[in-house]
């Protein structure tokens, strides 16, 4: 399969793979860090002679993902997809592709305690973290963390195998490494720290203080929307470049990357492949996580709803196009604090990407794991507006959205497959309320996603009741119509 991957119809590593270092472990061999932080690595080696290699690590779940890339001497392909063509990159800067549950969590430690790594970096996503989305803070609770504690030098929790790692560097009088969170989550660095310190205190209290002092956890922003690899996408790929590459993966062209410039054992020269390397990430996140995120999970629940399987289905719709626009300009930009960008211009480059047709990114997928996503997406812009006592209620539609999507029953009577960490107690509330009123009260006392403050104020509870109650009568169409048409 290496030969055949080389002689792709694609941009090829021409660089020499043996010349790379494994100096990065990513934990999250999943589509998003394919098509984008291994990319900036890979154009770094073909373009400016790096040799930051990586170590790719998963450690509950995706076996196959792994045992296909080793099948391909841990090549892969990138298929970039526009309106107007596609084009193809494989990938070579995976050194090395391991999986816990498979090769051993003892192999895994092995390759996280070489002397020459700098960086571990993950893209768990937001659940990975074990920790309350309401509040940033570890659960002790959670099955995993507590699984862990009972026995941490055989973790399977990524704070869990973080922690173990450096406490067996530390033992081996190795220097620490960085820790690099790339998922979507605001001051995702310090939601890292907070985590993996929580744990390492549970554990060992002077541990706990060797990571506080010798670690760094720098932020990022991260931008590139890349779809769920499917059977269609696979045989687009096949098409574009002449190989089957069931590792392969498809995104849109646009990619950004902002990191926090904070790192222990050195770092790769990012910024040549066009990744910012800033002070302060925040500003960044929050831009990103209201306006792109933010407005594609209100698409998500309230497209589905109306029967749009797709972020560019939405886009044909004019009534969502124009709430999804009002919703970033009108109620997400006010909130942020970031400067020197032109953020009417911002919202029109995302309503362009929503539009491509290539990329028919699933409304469901984008559904997926709201608990973890609503906080940082709405309800802290919803709580600016309480502060300052502006209008919001396309941010209370959205949350509606939610509300009637993890009902579990869609407009035409059909289940809705509902994922999500706290999907029990979701199910509890939906199931114990009556359909309404009651069923909005119930799943606002769900304190892990909206605190405590949040549902005692009376102007939210009611905007969201009224916006929930439009979609039980009217319909997500028409209610998305209504506030489309009162803009």
């Amino acid at each position: 399969m290496q030969n055949k991957l080389l002689t792709a119809k694609a941009t090829l590593p021409v660089y020499d793979r043996n010349a790379l270092v494994p100096r990065i472990v990513h934990l999250g061999f999943g589509a998003f860090h394919r098509a984008h932080q291994a990319v900036y690595a890979d154009i770094l080696a073909a373009e400016h002679g790096s040799d930051w290699g990586y170590t790719e690590v998963n450690l509950i779940g995706g076996e196959q993902q792994i045992a296909d890339l080793n099948q391909q001497n841990t090549l892969y392909t990138v298929a970039e997809m526009s309106a107007d063509a596609w084009t193809a990159r494989v990938v070579g800067v995976v050194k090395r592709a391991l999986h816990a549950e498979v090769d051993g969590l003892e192999t895994v430690f092995s390759a996280m305690c070489e002397p020459q790594v700098a960086i571990v970096s993950l893209t768990i996503t937001e659940k990975g973290y074990c920790h309350s989305p309401a509040t940033g803070e570890l659960m002790l609770d959670h099955p995993l963390i507590a699984a862990d504690l009972r026995d941490p030098h055989h973790p399977r929790s990524a704070p869990g195998v973080i922690v173990e790692a450096l406490a067996r560097r530390k033992a081996a009088g190795l220097a620490a490494f960085s820790v690099m969170s790339c998922d979507n989550m605001p001051e995702n660095g310090h939601v890292l720290r907070k985590v993996v310190c929580a744990y390492a205190r549970a554990v060992d209290a002077g541990l706990a203080a060797w990571i506080e002092q010798h670690v760094t956890f720098p932020s990022t922003m991260v931008d590139r929307i890349v779809p769920a690899v499917t059977a269609d996408t696979l045989d687009k790929i096949e098409q574009l470049t002449g190989v089957r590459d069931p590792a392969g993966v498809a995104c849109e062209p646009f990619r950004q990357w902002v990191i926090e410039d904070n790192f222990v054992a050195g770092r790769p020269q990012w910024e040549k492949a066009g990744a910012e390397l800033v002070s302060d990430v925040i500003p960044f996140e929050e831009m990103k996580l209201r306006m792109l995120n933010g407005s594609h999970s209100f698409l998500a629940y309230l497209g589905y709803l109306a029967g749009y399987q797709h972020i560019n289905d939405c886009m044909e719709d004019d009534n969502y196009r124009r709430a999804a626009h009002a919703l970033m300009l009108k109620e997400q930009a006010p909130t942020l604090k970031v400067k020197g960008v032109d953020l009417g211009r911002y919202a029109g480059l995302l309503i362009d990407r929503y539009s491509n047709p290539a990329l028919r990114h699933r409304t469901w997928q984008i559904a997926m794991d709201g608990s973890q996503k609503l906080p940082q997406r709405m309800l802290d812009s919803v709580r600016w507006h309480l502060v300052h006592q502006t209008p919001f209620d396309l941010l209370a539609l959205g949350v509606a959205g939610w509300m009637r999507y993890v009902g579990g029953v869609d407009e035409q009577g059909n289940a809705i497959e509902v994922c999500d960490p706290l999907l029990a107690e979701i199910q509890a509330a939906v199931r114990h309320s009556a359909e309404g009123e009651a069923r909005v009260q119930a799943l606002l006392s769900i304190e892990a996603i909206f605190g405590k403050e949040l549902p005692l104020e009376n102007l939210f509870v009611s905007k969201v009741t009224k916006a929930y109650l439009s979609l039980l009568e009217n319909g997500a169409k028409a209610t998305v119509a209504a506030a489309a048409g009162s803009l």
